[in-house]
């Protein structure tokens, strides 16, 4: 007993199009899982570079658009630092 040839072509050709499928899936996941590898590679490198930044300039805010940059008052430090504090005992 066999089912007709044209149900058999469906079902072949459904099962191609979902073996397509899961492979562009999975292709897409591996892009994915390689740009989240290269963003926190550059995230990183952002955070050591502000180490640097403020090791040479001290607490201070930066205008990436222009690189000019103000002080940043020792009491405005104090209040975010109080604040993630409150924050991660949430």
């Amino acid at each position: 007993m066999k089912i007709k040839e044209e149900q058999l072509s469906k079902i072949q050709e459904q099962q191609k199009d979902l073996n397509a499928i899961l492979h562009e899936v999975g292709v897409i996941e591996a892009r994915k899982h390689g740009l989240l590898h290269r963003f926190g590679e550059i995230n990183k490198e952002v955070e050591n570079f502000k180490v640097d930044l403020e090791a040479e300039y001290g607490a201070v805010s930066i205008n990436i658009e222009d690189g000019t940059y103000t002080v940043i008052e020792q009491e405005a430090i104090e209040e975010v630092a109080e604040e993630e504090t409150v924050a991660s005992d949430v």
